[in-house]
């Protein structure tokens, strides 16, 4: 089959490798018509080369049609169209039970310390081969599948893989008041579908974005967007009576810009061998904190901070005085895509697709096309927000 391969810092391939095959009797095989590139693919793409080996599939969107099933596979059967979720969870264990698939006790990742496996996503979290390719082997298949319906675009159902739960969720882990303002930092894929989970929840949503096909795509759902410049927070003060907003969403993570010193750093690291690297990026590692620490700052006392975006470092450090001082609440995590399926499946196959499924992709191409598209994602250039990619 062909797929897309990591074989170096910045240099993604459309590899030829051998089809999976099931390995367990609780797996399946899945024919991917859709899969997309996550904005967490770019730390793949550039600072997570330590924790993967040459050739590793990447990709954690994706959903297609259920080929083969493994005999003790009870849920789905050969034929049906189905979302796999990005998080790898046996839905039975203490965690999985209270809504924590992302901290799965039975795919915990537990040599490198981590949570529930991921498709396509490093050693740290498993290094299960990914959604970019024409098949996928889905392990534990009757929880990491979503059955859907025939008739509607893969595009209303894709996004249930991953960025549109986790959009979800940071909104609910923002704790908007009634009423209350809502910040999201970043109008990226994640932070377009929390900006318009915000306006559909009712809330005052302001979105910060530097890239002026994010902002407009932005505007057409309602939302009241902000340059991210130095007078951010003067201008977020203005909006919000003078004390801050209610919750702000980090949607940005460790992609921020700003932070030369770190960045430095990071392509430093990238190029040291493995052995070397991975040890200083688990135990030593820095983010680029520009985003964190503007979300602390546009909150309000007593405000709640809300990370959707990907952080990596373990000697971050953080303003603690100011939290303290302002009584920040701060939420975050990886999102546990299962615990809101049931919520954003009657939303995305609504008539009139309240929350602009097929109104997100930018970019579409094979996967032949795959490596150009990543460099287009990473660059934001040619007005790209979001790439699809159909493997058939």
């Amino acid at each position: 089959m062909r797929a897309l391969t990591w074989q170096g810092r910045r240099r993604i391939e459309a590899s030829t490798v051998p089809d999976p095959r099931i390995e367990r009797a609780t797996d399946a095989i899945v024919r991917i018509t859709s899969t997309a590139i996550c904005g967490s693919d770019l730390h793949l793409y550039e600072v997570m080369g330590p924790f993967l080996d040459r050739g590793d599939i990447l990709g954690h969107e994706a959903m297609g049609v259920v080929v083969e099933v493994g005999e003790d596979v009870r849920g789905i059967s050969p034929g049906q169209r189905v979302v796999v979720p990005f998080n790898i969870a046996c839905g039975e264990c203490f965690m999985c039970l209270r809504g924590l698939q992302s901290q799965c006790e039975t795919t915990q990742v537990r040599e490198h310390g981590s949570g529930a496996a991921l498709f396509g996503y490093t050693k740290l979290y498993g290094q299960v081969p990914g959604g970019q390719a024409e098949l996928l082997r889905v392990p534990l298949a009757d929880h990491n599948t979503i059955r859907v319906a025939d008739e509607l675009p893969d595009e209303r159902y894709l996004f249930l893989s991953d960025i549109l739960p986790t959009a979800w969720q940071a909104v609910r882990y923002a704790d908007v008041p009634a009423g209350g303002t809502l910040v999201v930092l970043g109008l990226g894929p994640v932070g377009q579908f929390a900006a318009r989970v915000g306006v559909h929840l009712g809330h005052q949503v302001i979105g910060v974005d530097t890239v002026p096909e994010r902002q407009e795509l932005a505007r057409r759902y309602g939302v009241h967007v902000l340059e991210d410049d130095a007078e951010l927070r003067d201008r977020v003060l203005d909006e919000t009576d003078g004390r801050g907003a209610d919750s702000v969403v980090d949607a940005v993570g460790m992609e921020a810009h700003g932070t030369p010193l770190v960045h430095g750093l990071h392509s430093a690291i990238g190029k040291l061998p493995s052995s070397v690297a991975r040890p200083l990026m688990e135990h030593a590692g820095l983010d680029r904190l520009g985003a964190l620490h503007s979300a602390i700052d546009l909150a309000r006392r007593g405000g709640t901070v809300s990370l959707a975006g990907v952080y990596a470092g373990d000697a971050d450090p953080m303003p603690m005085k100011t939290m303290f001082d302002k009584q920040i609440a701060l939420r975050m995590g990886q999102c546990n895509v299962k615990r809101w399926t049931d919520t954003l499946i009657p939303l995305v196959e609504a008539d009139g697709d309240v929350l602009g499924t097929e109104d997100l992709v930018t970019h579409r191409g094979g996967i032949d096309d795959g490596p150009q598209l990543y460099e287009t994602f990473q660059k934001k250039t040619d007005g790209c927000v979001k790439v699809v990619l159909r493997p058939a």
